[in-house]
């Protein structure tokens, strides 16, 4: 799909403030309602906007540790890395997990209520679980940038 310069503004805007009316966002692009919604529509069906969420502050919620861990993997094994991926996925607390290239299979961000939470979710779910050679995790001391979503460029 090709994006014009109008779409790029559409993307940026959306990815800035999903709740913007579809009146205000084509105000913002130079559009009336009608064709920046189709614009909006085309952009969603063609996977380039995936869904709206709103951001949550975690503390709020009591979620006051975020931790990465790096996993290793006794075998890369396609199944083996699948159910591995399954595993995390069951995991509420594992909000991302991303294999990567050398000496790590996985690294995972987790969130945890403290300290012993996390321990837990460490010691019953993940290091035990079937082909996890080791776990090494990094608590976060201070987040000084989480932008969501990806840079849009100008068309």
């Amino acid at each position: 799909m090709r994006f014009d310069e109008i779409d790029m503004r559409i993307l940026a805007l959306l990815q800035e403030e999903g709740r913007m009316t579809n009146v205000e966002l084509a105000e913002r692009v130079g559009l009336t309602a009608p064709p920046c919604l189709r614009r909006v529509r085309a952009l969603e069906q063609e996977g380039v906007i995936r869904g709206y969420h709103a951001q949550l502050e975690p503390e709020s919620l009591g979620y006051n540790l975020t931790v990465f861990a790096m996993v290793s993997l006794r075998s890369q094994a396609e199944a083996d890395l699948r159910a591995f991926e399954e595993l995390v996925a069951s995991i509420p607390e594992v909000r991302e997990c991303h294999m990567l290239n050398g000496e790590i299979d996985f690294i995972l961000k987790i969130v945890a209520t403290d300290l012993q939470s996390f321990q837990r979710l460490l010691t019953t779910r993940l290091t035990p679980a079937p082909n996890v050679e080791h776990v090494k995790t990094s608590l976060t001391i201070r987040t000084s940038k989480a932008l969501p979503g990806v840079p849009v460029p100008e068309a």
